[in-house]
């Protein structure tokens, strides 16, 4: 089967979100926070499983800038730095298709976490001194 190409990005920052739309005729809003949380960078995913980061204060996270990779990807840079991930279409496909499962897993590795989308909770929970 064909990986999906898109035929429509934008980025709409009054509602922090990404709307792209593929050659298959799905459309997807993605916030921004979402793709942020869901980073296919090695810093976010690791480098196998188990090797996650948990993002959190990740709530009003902005996307300062779009690049494209080739004619395979585009890459984000983040208000907050980070500008490691490589969104392929595919991967954004997927995300788009997969993403109320993936988002509700997320919430409950945050509560599991006893985390925060808020920057200035999360800052408190990253400083938080680990449990013996």
């Amino acid at each position: 089967m064909a990986i999906p190409s898109p035929t429509e990005i934008k980025l709409h920052q009054a509602s922090h979100k990404l709307e792209i739309a593929f050659d298959d005729g799905t459309r997807f809003e993605l916030p921004f926070e979402f793709l942020r949380v869901y980073s296919p960078s090695a810093e976010v995913r690791g480098h196998g499983p188990g090797q996650e980061t948990l993002q959190v204060g990740k709530r009003d996270i902005l996307i300062n800038a779009a690049e494209p990779v080739g004619l395979y990807a585009i890459n984000f840079v983040f208000s907050d730095g980070h500008d490691s991930g490589i969104y392929s279409w595919e991967y954004l496909h997927d995300l788009g298709t997969n993403q109320a499962a993936l988002w509700d897993e997320y919430l409950k590795r945050m509560e599991a976490a006893g985390a925060s989308r808020d920057p200035g909770i999360a800052k408190m929970f990253e400083q938080r001194p680990k449990a013996k």
